[in-house]
């Protein structure tokens, strides 16, 4: 069974986490069925790392065993506004 397109995991997590934001790539350096995620939720407030990883593990369901590889960058909307400024 192929991997899910990234559009496919992007709106499933924006629709599930009530993600305010959502970045999804497939890096060529990768192999194929491997993502890199940024979302941005205010379900991850209060949360440490690992339960908000496994958040996103439990939205993605079904589309987790199609997936090869999965790296997580997961914020709140506060941390996300953090860390934009500190790029500009």
């Amino acid at each position: 069974m192929a991997a899910p397109s990234a559009e496919q995991l992007r709106e499933r997590l924006r629709e599930r986490l009530q993600a305010v934001h959502v970045e999804v790539s497939c890096p060529p350096q990768l192999c194929p069925g491997s993502f890199r995620l940024v979302v941005v939720s205010e379900i991850f407030r209060g949360l440490k790392t690992l339960q908000r990883h496994r958040l996103v593990n439990e939205a993605l369901g079904e589309e987790l065993g199609r997936i090869h590889a999965l790296e997580h960058r997961t914020l709140t909307p506060e941390e996300w506004e953090e860390q934009r400024g500190s790029l500009a």
